[in-house]
């Protein structure tokens, strides 16, 4: 079996936000449950586009729908732990964009997980690839490596 890669250090991120953790997100075995850290990177990097000026949920045109994601685990979460998650993106391709995501215990330097997501920019109606305009291409810019 191959050595598992090292996780990413906070310096490796551009930008972050902050998530509460609640009751809820914790399950039977006493930890948050897998499913809810897949819903912690769609929200701080849609928290980041709507930011950014780039995404109005309710009433842009365009819209960025999820093809690809994955996860990697290293520490347990609990509630009512806060979590700090860095956010980067690794590639830009016409449509498409890559974020990497690293969800860390607030305060401490290793990331009790990482994972990362490939959205491809769509109209909202017909759900057909578009590409970047300036202004999205500039906001995925600002956070790139």
């Amino acid at each position: 079996m191959a050595e598992r890669a090292p996780f990413r250090p906070r310096e490796a991120y551009r930008t972050w936000r902050t998530i509460s953790t609640r009751w809820m997100d914790n399950d039977a075995y006493g930890h948050v449950n897998n499913t809810v850290y897949y819903s912690w990177f769609d929200t701080v990097v849609n928290g980041y586009l709507v930011d950014a000026g780039v995404l109005d949920i309710a009433t842009s045109p365009t819209i960025c729908v999820v093809v690809e994601t994955g996860c990697r685990y290293a520490q347990s979460v609990t509630f009512p732990q806060g979590v700090e998650a860095g956010i980067r993106v690794v590639h830009t391709g016409l449509s498409s964009v890559r974020y990497e995501v690293g969800l860390f215990i607030a305060g401490t330097r290793t990331a009790a997980a990482e994972g990362y997501f490939v959205h491809v920019h769509v109209d909202r109606e017909s759900r057909r690839p578009l590409a970047f305009t300036p202004q999205w291409r500039s906001a995925l810019i600002a956070i790139s490596v």
